[in-house]
């Protein structure tokens, strides 16, 4: 099968380039649905303090505050889910995640 790379020019005249990958579907007992939901934020805080490490690298001196704002606001993130979970595990219920990852080409 042969791959195409779309050119600039091709990706402005199409406004609906996207791709949308199911990452997470299904129902699951809370133990679960925290594991699942703890390591997919913990990925993207590890990600933003591995990006932090490397601007740092290049420039002791920089200012991150944006990303260390990402890592507080994921950090407060995984804290409301926690406390979610928590809630429900006296029900005697399971909780259904849908968790859809949606790329468009930034403009």
């Amino acid at each position: 099968m042969e791959t195409k790379e779309l050119t600039q020019k091709e990706l402005t005249q199409n406004e609906k380039v996207a791709q949308k990958i199911q990452l997470v579907k299904g129902e699951f007992t809370p133990s679960e649905a925290s594991h699942i939901i703890m390591k997919l934020i913990d990925e993207k805080i590890n990600f933003h303090k591995l990006q932090r490490l490397q601007i740092w690298e290049g420039d002791h001196k920089c200012k991150t505050d944006d990303i260390d704002g990402r890592i507080k606001g994921l950090e407060k993130e995984k804290e409301i889910a926690r406390e979610f979970i928590k809630s429900t595990r006296g029900l005697g219920q399971n909780l259904k995640i849908n968790g859809i990852l949606e790329i468009t080409v930034a403009k």
